[in-house]
């Protein structure tokens, strides 16, 4: 078992940055691959980002947060991070973490999942 906790959401005005955190606890957190994916009211959950798992750890990006968005994991810490910078009204949605055996955009290939943190992008 995973445990994930994401933290860092909040209410952003357009143009700002913002910095999601999330912690694993449980099994070797470093041997899984991690996503990030979100979920706005009304929509089908989204992929953001992701990492595989194991060296060197290759980073995707969603293809509308490109240039925007960035993650990085600390596997001392375990803990996975999502840099968002010039934040949109879109970006507005619930940002979940989540951990699987194998990188994929799919959600459903993820086994564990955080509870989600907010964003809201709104001036």
């Amino acid at each position: 078992q995973v445990q994930l906790v994401e933290s860092g959401g909040g209410l952003m005005q357009p143009g700002a940055s913002l910095r999601l955190s999330c912690v694993g606890s449980g099994r070797t957190f470093s041997n899984y691959a991690v996503g990030w994916f979100r979920q706005a009211p009304g929509k089908e959950r989204e992929f953001v980002a992701g990492m595989d798992a194991g060296s060197p750890y290759y980073a995707y990006i969603g293809d509308s947060m490109k240039g925007r968005f960035t993650i990085s994991r600390d596997n001392a810490k375990n803990r996975v991070y999502l840099q968002m910078n010039s934040l949109k009204p879109e970006d507005t949605a619930i940002y979940y973490c989540a951990a699987g055996l194998r990188f994929t955009e799919l959600s459903t290939g993820y086994d564990y999942w955080g509870q989600g943190t907010q964003v809201t992008v709104s001036s």
